[in-house]
């Protein structure tokens, strides 16, 4: 398989897992029996695991190494907490604050993972003295 076609697959995933965490989260929000759907529980898996799939594929491709590369363990790094934090959000969240704290935070940990994806440097926002 080309990196090109590797790469819009991995991007592609990257899209839907977002755009269905997002419906989930809203369908959270407001108490929706939509969440309970057999389809809504058992398509992020599917489209997550082609993007943990495609993501080693390109990793190993390109010869990169989150031991190694930076912006990778970031990326890594930030997978972890944006995955701990949407549990917190869809599943085990005591209170509807708290998965509502926990959904806001791990929208703002994926859009730091895609800007990290972006520039290839983990430190996206520079602290200037």
């Amino acid at each position: 398989m080309s990196y090109a076609a590797l790469k819009m697959i991995h991007v592609t995933s990257v899209v839907i897992s977002y755009m269905l965490f997002s419906l989930r989260g809203v369908w959270m929000m407001q108490g929706s029996a939509a969440l309970q759907q057999r389809w809504v529980k058992i398509t992020p898996h599917i489209v997550d695991t082609m993007l943990l799939t495609s993501a080693i594929a390109l990793a190993i491709m390109i010869d990169q190494n989150p031991v190694n590369n930076a912006w990778l363990t970031a990326k890594v790094t930030g997978l972890l907490l944006y995955i701990g934090l949407g549990m917190m959000a869809l599943r085990f969240g005591r209170t509807r604050k708290a998965k509502i704290f926990a959904w806001i935070a791990a929208q703002l940990v994926f859009f730091y993972i895609v800007l990290v994806a972006l520039t290839k440097n983990p430190a996206v926002f520079p602290f200037t003295p």
